[in-house]
């Protein structure tokens, strides 16, 4: 009698137009076996560093913009002031100082303020960057311009 239980068959499927399917099935000792597809463990391993790769970015990134808004919003609040047109440099430093001790930013001072005057007015301005260390000797740069100029 022989055993027939230890023999390996490979069927392939065809649909009806004769073309070969793509999924091949294995008979091992009377079971039947499909060929396993998905991602590799270090396929995943790669994904999940990626992800939190950006995810350090972006939480390093993100309270650099936070603060440029509130310094935008500063800016844009003295530009709102009904007395802004009349204005001297100093006033207008020592308004944007107020809202710098309220919204707690310090990148920027009233000292850094450019102040233009035009036919229209007062032009308020201000422009810095922000250097933000990775790691190593890795960063990243950001130039952030806030004027009241429309």
């Amino acid at each position: 009698m022989l055993d027939n239980s230890n023999k390996t068959y490979k069927i392939s499927t065809s649909n009806e137009s004769g073309n070969s399917n793509k999924t091949n099935t294995t008979i091992k000792s009377g079971k039947m076996l499909k060929k396993q597809s998905g991602m590799t463990f270090i396929g995943m391993i790669i994904v999940v560093a990626a992800i939190v790769m950006f995810g350090i970015i972006g939480l390093k990134v993100v309270p650099a913009y936070l603060e440029f808004m509130n310094i935008k919003n500063a800016v844009k609040k003295i530009s709102n002031d009904g007395a802004f047109s009349s204005m001297s440099k100093k006033d207008i430093s020592n308004a944007f100082d107020k809202s710098a001790q309220i919204d707690d930013f310090t990148s920027v001072t009233g000292k850094d303020l450019v102040l233009a005057k035009t036919d229209a007015g007062n032009v308020v301005s201000v422009e810095y960057q922000k250097l933000i260390p990775i790691f190593a000797n890795a960063s990243i740069l950001l130039d952030f311009n806030a004027t009241t100029a429309k």
